[in-house]
């Protein structure tokens, strides 16, 4: 189980730390449901037992700063509303000793080659922290549009990039704060427990406006899930899970508990698609990550659910005649 810290800090933006520990919740609850073990641990760090968030409301029980981190943890900076750049007000609001246990702890980590590596995620301002902590280098990051040109000063080196919701670069993934964080936490479930998860995780979330690093490159997994009916999300789940399945039209009526001809005007209606197009895709574009990543053809086919190569290029050629006309 990934230990997952969050580092918190006096006027930390209550979303930005919310957002993200319910993805990594309802993760773990999705595993559950799937016959599967946890894949997140949430703790909760700081150099002070209790703190203020940006809100008012005040946080307890807040574990103090390990002098170490354990095997593959992640930590995760949050935002807050502003960067305090006098040394008594940092002082005052815990940037500098945040500062030096990133320096002394975590950048060491970091930097250490090992089976579980660690990761540093950021929100918003967090990526400012990091950047104050030495601990982005030459990687490219990005943060809050307001703190474009602060970053790039703390950071000289580093990449910085604009009109982006989260990039990842190595062991650091930063975000562009508030809702970004969201996106980056999603996407970091996907990166661990699948898209299927992730995307249940969205639907539970009604976040179905899934954003990625590059909204081009998708996931297929996402496509025609901007609505919120729940028998359409079923059948969408369900495919999802079992690409493999054997998906005819009453197979996926019965799952959303509608006749065939209903659950036709509803993925109509609701994913612009019909029920037998959407599994198709949802194969084609399975079997188009596989070959991405290596797989042989052949192999990377049977993953996603088709019977033959021969099958899979006939659903290849349907999409490029429908994208053409």
């Amino acid at each position: 189980m990934i230990a997952i810290l969050f580092l918190v800090m006096p006027e930390t933006l209550l979303l930005d730390l919310a957002g993200p520990a319910e993805v990594f919740r309802l993760a773990n609850q999705q595993l559950a449901a799937r016959g599967r073990p946890p894949a997140f641990g949430l703790r909760f760090i700081s150099a002070q037992s209790e703190a203020s968030t940006s809100i008012g409301l005040q946080l307890a029980n807040l574990e103090p700063l390990p002098t170490a981190l354990p095997p593959g943890a992640w930590v995760v900076l949050l935002g807050r509303p502003g960067l305090r750049e006098t040394l008594p007000t940092l002082q005052r609001n815990g940037w500098l000793g945040a500062r030096h246990w990133l320096t002394s702890v975590v950048a060491p980590a970091l930097a250490q080659p090992t089976e579980l590596p660690h990761r540093l995620l950021t929100v918003c301002v967090g990526t400012l922290l990091a950047a104050d902590a030495g601990l982005l280098g030459r990687r490219q990051v990005t943060t809050h549009h307001e703190h474009l040109e602060t970053l790039a000063r703390l950071a000289p080196q580093a990449q910085v990039c604009a009109n982006r919701v989260f990039v990842v670069d190595g062991p650091v993934w930063s975000s562009a704060g508030i809702t970004a964080g969201i996106d980056l936490a999603l996407h970091c479930v996907s990166d661990v427990c699948g898209d299927a998860v992730a995307a249940a995780v969205a639907e539970t979330m009604v976040v179905f406006q899934r954003r990625g690093a590059d909204d081009p490159q998708r996931s297929p997994l996402l496509g025609g899930r901007n609505h919120l009916h729940p028998a359409v999300h079923r059948v969408q789940n369900a495919v999802c899970e079992q690409p493999g399945a054997d998906w005819d039209v009453p197979a996926l009526a019965a799952v959303a508990h509608v006749t065939p001809r209903h659950l036709a005007r509803l993925f109509k209606n609701h994913a612009g698609v019909s029920p037998r197009d959407y599994v198709e895709r949802i194969r084609s574009g399975l079997a188009e990550q596989a070959i991405a990543r290596g797989l042989p053809t052949s192999q990377a086919v049977e993953i996603a659910g088709f019977c033959t190569d021969r099958q899979w290029r006939r659903a290849q050629a349907r999409r490029r005649a429908a994208t053409a006309a």
